[in-house]
């Protein structure tokens, strides 16, 4: 996907998630983005499904932090409407539908594709070989031998990096600011832990450096929202997959 994207395809600063086998997170000034990070991503998984109660206490602990950033990171998702306040209950997670995913990555799409219709114009064989470089990285890191165990924040660091540089070569950092904000709902690691997202993301890389080299607008197009249909297709079959299926709306 193209990023800020980070995903599909995504590129700008984008929160960490806090992972179990870390341990204890240690403190830093962004902590409680990171922590909404992590529930944004397990929301829109369906690791945390609609009406679920997210505890603060047990959020806290299970994540090493104190209740302070988790509160915040509620409040946070309170005001993107993820997660709405119930009396004397502490929080809940709010509806999702199968609209609402349609809708977080058309949105995404089109402002990505503007990105990218920008880095056309302003492209030169330097930024050209430098894409190209950052997505052989990535294919690096997909493509692997039977039974290797893919480094799942490796790859969605990769991805992040070529979608980041594609929107530096865009030179637009407002509309790039955008982008990156509305990408926060995107659970990376669930696509940086598969192969064929994997495979799919660097033949289309490869195919949008052609692209803005030869500019062929309708081609940069087509590229940059394929990754972002794929995207929402693969989410809403995971979510089917684990019995957190979306409905329609």
């Amino acid at each position: 996907m193209a990023a800020p994207t980070h995903t599909p395809g995504i590129a700008t600063d984008r929160a960490a998630a806090p992972r179990r086998s870390e341990g204890p997170m240690r403190r830093r000034p962004q902590l409680s983005d990171e922590v909404a990070g992590h529930l944004r991503a397990s929301i829109m998984s369906g690791a945390l499904r609609p009406g679920d109660f997210i505890r603060l206490d047990e959020t806290a602990v299970e994540l090493g932090v104190s209740v302070t950033p988790v509160r915040e990171a509620l409040l946070t998702l309170r005001g993107e409407g993820m997660v709405e306040s119930a009396p004397n209950r502490g929080y809940r997670v709010s509806p999702l539908t199968r609209g609402d995913i349609d809708d977080i990555f058309w949105l995404q799409g089109q402002i990505a594709v503007e990105l990218a219709l920008r880095a056309v114009d302003r492209a030169t064989p330097a930024d050209l070989a430098r894409l190209t470089e950052l997505n052989e990285r990535l294919r690096m890191l997909v493509v692997l031998p039977g039974g290797v165990t893919p480094d799942v924040e490796r790859i969605a660091d990769a991805e992040f990096d070529f979608h980041r540089e594609l929107n530096r070569v865009a030179d637009s950092p407002k509309l790039a600011w955008f982008l990156n904000t509305a990408s926060r709902t995107i659970p990376y690691r669930l696509y940086a832990r598969d192969v064929e997202w994997g495979t799919l993301a660097v033949r289309s890389h490869t195919k949008l450096i052609e692209a803005i080299g030869a500019q062929d607008h309708c081609e940069v197009i087509s590229q940059t929202l394929v990754q972002f249909e794929d995207a929402a297709a693969r989410l809403v079959a995971h979510r089917k997959k684990t019995g957190a299926d979306l409905p329609e709306g």
